[in-house]
């Protein structure tokens, strides 16, 4: 496969896309969830397909996809959310509950199965697998476990007799258990009382592929497939690479791609990511902004007592090791910046709460206190002696918009500030060594009161 620069009217398709998505925010709702559907019983399929690259090439690839069309999901998706999806759709169920996985094979030309790490699964039907039944062409195998633990997990097919094949060519996807709402009323990852509430959860599934095991597979070369031989060359997150990350879950312009990787959140929000790695290289993942904190692994949390997750370490970078899910909390507050972000004026009011922060009767909750007031350090040039991004919104201040010249500008119309969660392996920011690409995405915080999707 050939290398190309990203086509100019691919570009501005992008932008605009961006736009449109800065614009949906202001419908949305108070709080962002992971898209998936809904259980505890699944019927998915295996399927081949294509899916667009950002240079205007396709990828051949085996994917998973809903029988049911979205019909049980928790997201209104339009027409063609049954179509094979990378990554297969995120899974999400209840602490407690029996689910139940079938599985049917319309057109892999190998057996494919479903391993979920982290339970124990009884399979039937199909044939004999790997490691359990699998489907092979016009088959169905189904596969029963209980959610015993909340947590983030992988599934993926494992069969035949290179293992690796299957997750390269995208037969993967996430199972979310949420805590048992029979008897755990907030909004938390693994239950009230553990430290693990948040106002935001997102996905970050971490992926590669190597394109000429792909051009293998599609033209029927089965055999040619060694995991000595494989060399990664794309790389993706929610089965998008940059720039195509950022635009609205189940956007027409990738029907087999349905999920974006722009994390939301406002000043003092805590957000839950869920950094997975089905694939099978590691990736150091770094967050700008602010620490991490992690709070589970591979469903478990980490944690002295068995009760609160006490024992994650702070840290910007996650070292996503294959096959690994990472459970941790996000939260920018602009604490000690030395400068008052939403400008030195004092007609906003911040009366603190008992943490320093601004409370519900402040011009903007979360505000820290202890800069109010305090003039932006430094004088910024002019628009004229500046390179200006899509993503500027003019003004260093949160929820202001500056004066630029015409055309500069507009995808940051709520005035937020934008910073970069991506790869911290060089490579990976690249598709087919042309930089930006790959793993390239981004969290922005949103000026208080400003809706969430």
């Amino acid at each position: 496969m050939k290398n190309h620069l990203m086509r100019p009217a691919r570009l501005l398709g992008v932008l605009l896309a961006g736009l449109a998505l800065g614009l949906s925010w202001q419908s949305a709702q108070a709080q962002h969830d992971i898209r998936g559907i809904t259980g505890p019983t699944f019927d998915l399929y295996a399927y081949t397909s294509n899916i667009p690259l950002p240079e205007s090439t396709s990828l051949y690839m085996w994917l998973f996809g809903d029988l049911n069309a979205g019909a049980n999901a928790t997201h209104p998706q339009g027409d063609g959310y049954g179509l094979p999806q990378y990554p297969g759709p995120t899974l999400v169920v209840n602490q407690g509950e029996a689910v139940t996985i079938n599985l049917t094979n319309y057109g892999i030309p190998q057996p494919v199965s479903i391993v979920v790490t982290g339970h124990e699964v009884t399979a039937s039907g199909g044939s004999d697998g790997l490691v359990s039944q699998a489907a092979a062409v016009g088959e169905t195998a189904s596969y029963s476990f209980t959610a015993d633990n909340p947590g983030t997990y992988i599934y993926h097919s494992l069969n035949g007799p290179n293992p690796g094949l299957h997750v390269e060519m995208g037969l993967l996807g996430v199972l979310v258990v949420r805590p048992d709402p029979a008897v755990n009323a907030g909004r938390n990852a693994y239950g009230d009382g553990t430290g693990t509430d948040y106002a935001h959860e997102f996905l970050y599934l971490l992926t590669e592929v190597d394109p000429d095991i792909h051009l293998e597979m599609e033209r029927g070369h089965y055999e040619h497939f060694t995991n000595s031989d494989r060399y990664a060359k794309i790389w993706f997150v929610n089965g998008r690479v940059f720039p195509d990350l950022f635009q609205p879950d189940f956007d027409a312009a990738y029907p087999n791609q349905p999920y974006k990787s722009l994390a939301m959140a406002h000043p003092t929000d805590r957000v839950l990511v869920r950094n997975v790695n089905p694939g099978q290289d590691s990736h150091p993942f770094h967050y700008h902004g602010e620490n991490l904190t992690f709070i589970a692994r591979d469903g478990r949390i980490l944690s002295s007592d068995g009760v609160v997750a006490n024992l994650g370490r702070s840290d910007n970078t996650i070292n996503s090791a294959p096959k690994q899910a990472i459970d941790a909390i996000w939260q920018w507050t602009g604490k000690d910046l030395g400068w008052d972000i939403y400008g030195h004026d004092t007609a906003h009011v911040c009366n603190p709460d008992a943490d320093g922060f601004g409370d519900a009767t402040s011009t903007y909750p979360g505000e820290w206190c202890a800069d109010h007031g305090k003039p932006f350090p430094v004088t910024l040039p002019g628009v004229g002696e500046m390179t200006l991004g899509a993503w500027y919104s003019g003004s260093p201040f949160l929820g202001d918009l500056g004066d630029l010249p015409p055309g500069e500008g507009g995808l940051n119309p709520f005035g937020g500030y934008f910073f970069v969660w991506h790869s911290h392996a060089e490579k990976e920011l690249t598709t087919f060594d042309i930089f930006p690409g790959g793993s390239l995405g981004a969290v922005v915080v949103l000026p208080p009161g400003t809706p969430i999707n």
